[in-house]
């Protein structure tokens, strides 16, 4: 345990599932995939009726950052056996497999609902997947990808889950755009990040120096 607190890897792999937070499904990226007269491949799955991958709208919509969380989750989770090694937070379906399908309708109702702990359409299926999820995790710890200086995510995760739920200390004082960019790079370099808990964690700090470009070979 001293270990993982310290941001260091385990000695033995731990099992270990990641919680990606959510697409801003109003945003501008999300109102491309509104217009009918969207055309690419994606707007055209989204609007059929067997959808397209959670994951892969949600990466469309978030753009770098949620691409890294992705990237990121399948290149470390490790997972107890019959579980998914990672779980995408929804503004009100609570929690669902990047590989989920969506429509262009669940885009909608979720643009409709804000991700705040006061919005019982957002507080309560998220805390009772959470909830259900608990006696699964065979003692897993749980890492949450997403902003952590907020309370709409790790409120509820601690209140269900308590002390299993950790977050990457290099996400403190980065911003979305930076976090992403530091997961890809990891994926690249194979390069999983310290954990520590959040119950108790420093949440907020200086922002970080910027990520140093990347040397690509000639």
């Amino acid at each position: 345990m001293a270990a993982r607190a310290a941001g260091l890897k385990d000695a033995v792999p731990r099992h270990r599932i990641f919680l990606l937070s959510p697409a801003d499904c109003s945003g501008k990226r999300a109102l491309l995939l509104h217009r009918p007269e969207a055309d690419h491949d994606l707007a055209r799955r989204l609007r059929g009726k067997e959808g397209a991958e959670l994951g892969e709208v949600f990466s469309f919509v978030s753009s770098l950052y949620f691409r890294g969380k992705l990237a990121y989750a399948r290149a470390f989770a490790r997972p107890p056996r019959g579980l998914a090694g990672a779980l995408v937070i929804t503004p009100c379906d609570g929690l669902k497999a990047p590989e989920s399908p969506v429509t262009l309708d669940d885009l909608r109702r979720y643009a409709g609902v804000p991700v705040d702990c006061a919005d019982e359409r957002y507080r309560e299926p998220l805390l009772r997947d959470l909830r259900a999820l608990l006696p699964r995790l065979d003692g897993a710890d749980v890492v949450l990808l997403g902003s952590i200086a907020s309370r709409k995510y790790a409120d509820l995760l601690t209140d269900a889950l308590g002390a299993r739920v950790f977050f990457p200390s290099d996400f403190v004082g980065r911003g979305d755009m930076s976090r992403g960019g530091l997961m890809l790079r990891c994926v690249r370099e194979q390069r999983e990040l310290g954990y520590v808990p959040i119950l108790g964690a420093e949440r907020h700090g200086a922002r970080p120096p910027r990520l140093a470009p990347v040397v690509r070979p000639r």
